[in-house]
């Protein structure tokens, strides 16, 4: 009994633990409001995930948030399609471009580089659940400057309850979650999230409002 109850702790813990959201990092923007960017190149992610669609799925949901932050979003399809015209298709082999180069080649001010660390289901001692995190930095093309870190997180376990309490609740749930997880993507949803999260504007730690955003100017 005493075992039973030990699991239940731990999992009641790991639970708690994917839930908690990634601290904002401290910024200095002073060198970002120097720059005052216009335009961003969003490069392929490089993923330390096993999940082969880990970097294609972060990459397709980067460009609405950093739109609505009040920037234009260099088209991630053509983009994709001149790297791979040049032989660029790999993730880091495309941001291994010199700043320089990619300034000449797509124009853009700055750069977004994402590197997803978490993509896909985390299993706990009576659950599962689906965790993204991932991290980013913008750096200016025109001087290789970086201007911008932040990191974030999202998982399927944030909302999670235990349909009635104790560990008979805790099994339900696990049962449920294993089903939800098999017939829906989750980590394309949970990647949505930590995109929102990451990219957003107007937070502690976040990127600061582009020029084509109302509030330009006021953060």
């Amino acid at each position: 009994m005493k075992n039973v109850a030990r699991m239940a702790c731990v999992a009641v813990l790991g639970l708690l633990l994917s839930a908690c959201a990634t601290q904002p990092m401290s910024q200095d923007y002073s060198a970002y409001k120097a720059s005052k960017p216009r335009s961003i190149l969003v490069l392929p992610p490089v993923s330390h995930a096993p999940d082969v669609n880990a970097s294609l799925s972060v990459l397709s949901v980067t460009t609405l948030p950093l739109a609505e932050a009040g920037y234009y979003v260099m088209p991630v399809a053509p983009v994709y399609e001149t790297f791979k015209q040049n032989g660029i298709t790999v993730a880091d082999e495309a941001q291994a471009v010199s700043p320089e180069k990619l300034r000449e080649i797509f124009g853009a001010d700055a750069a977004l580089y994402i590197t997803v660390e978490k993509y896909g289901a985390v299993y706990q001692i009576i659950n599962s659940v689906v965790v993204v995190s991932a991290n980013a930095k913008l750096v200016d093309l025109r001087t290789g400057t970086v201007l911008w870190q932040g990191q974030a997180q999202a998982s399927s376990g944030e909302n999670q309850n235990n349909a009635g309490g104790g560990l008979v609740g805790m099994l339900v749930t696990a049962a449920i979650n294993q089903v939800v997880n098999q017939v829906t993507d989750q980590g394309h949803q949970m990647g949505n999230v930590a995109s929102q999260r990451l990219l957003s504007a107007g937070h502690p730690g976040g990127l600061l409002y582009g020029p084509y955003n109302p509030k330009y100017g006021t953060d």
